[in-house]
């Protein structure tokens, strides 16, 4: 029904594990911060590497969190950590480097651009450089507001925002955006047992944000308004969101679903370029609940009473996932 792409090498679980970043070993984080402070080199940047900050001369900081992930999760392991760290700093260096869209964009503009960017709460730095309008959505998820500029994606401090408009009127704003992005394309996942879920992908890393808005998504892809009991939802990179309204009548599949789509989100994260999170949500009046955790590869069931009553009530029988 999809496919399960083989995980990237790591190595042992028991190797001794990097004081920063605990998905690598000792060894791979010692690799990994090498191979970044040569690349900015061959770049033209001498920068000093210290756990998750590369810092140079000039006083700029340049946060690695995000790169560590990616090379973490790359299908080609160690063996593509050049070519994605070269392309990722490339990249970086020349936002660094070039105009600011800040000056070149008058503030209609802007706000025309702004969304709601939902990453791994890593990715947006330690509570110490966190923006104070970061919101947590879910755990280990975090929302800011970023613009779309087309190539990259910017997300702003507390202080760019601040001449845009006040707080709240920017987030409505950015959800309005969010709502309008069109839907490229659109599938029906489906198995045995009346499993199915819904998947979009578009070209916009801020397709997996949509979770903050489902329920227009949910109208927008299949013309029903999604129902009282919400949705089970999964991001497992920035341009896809994979999704199973539930309905209101008896379901029996609604916990092999649940199973199906955990399956789904753990083998398109591991392949991801940019990815997001491996678990699975649940979706009820707009706040996410995780239900499913990944760790070290292996899923666990995160009990949740209202949940469990949902699908018991749901389902005349049936097993519970995990």
């Amino acid at each position: 029904m999809w496919n399960l792409q083989r995980a990237p090498r790591r190595d042992r679980r028991d190797a001794p594990r990097d004081p920063e970043y605990a998905f690598f070993s000792v060894d791979e984080g010692s690799l990994f911060r090498a191979r970044v402070r040569e690349t900015f080199a061959e770049l033209g940047l001498e920068v000093t590497v210290d756990r998750a900050v590369a810092a140079d001369s000039a006083g700029r900081h340049f946060g690695l969190t995000h790169l560590a992930s990616l090379c973490h999760h790359d299908p080609g392991g160690r063996p593509r950590w050049p070519r994605r760290i070269r392309a990722h700093l490339t990249e970086l260096l020349r936002a660094v480097d070039g105009p600011s869209p800040l000056e070149a964009l008058s503030a209609t503009q802007l706000r025309a651009r702004l969304h709601p960017w939902v990453v791994a709460r890593d990715d947006v730095g330690p509570g110490s450089v966190r923006p104070r309008h970061a919101r947590d959505v879910a755990p280990g998820l975090c929302e800011v507001l970023a613009l779309d500029l087309d190539d990259r994606v910017l997300p702003l401090t507390d202080d760019l925002l601040a001449p845009l408009g006040d707080l709240g009127g920017l987030r409505e704003r950015a959800l309005g955006n969010l709502r309008a992005l069109p839907v490229e394309s659109h599938t029906v996942l489906r198995g045995e047992g009346g499993i199915r879920f819904d998947v979009v992908r578009c070209r916009s890393p801020f397709t997996s944000s949509r979770a903050l808005t489902l329920d227009t998504l949910v109208h927008d892809v299949t013309g029903d308004q999604l129902g009282p009991d919400g949705a089970l939802v999964a991001m497992a990179h920035r341009h896809q969101l994979a999704f199973r309204a539930i309905g209101s009548r008896r379901d029996t599949s609604l916990v092999g679903t649940l199973n199906a789509l955990s399956a789904f989100a753990r083998a398109d994260f591991a392949g991801a370029v940019r990815p997001v999170s491996p678990d699975v949500h649940w979706w009820h009046q707009g706040v996410l609940t995780r239900l499913v955790r990944h760790d070290a590869g292996r899923p666990e069931f995160t009990e949740d009473g209202a949940f469990e009553k949902l699908a018991r009530r749901l389902a005349a029988h049936g097993s519970w996932p995990y």
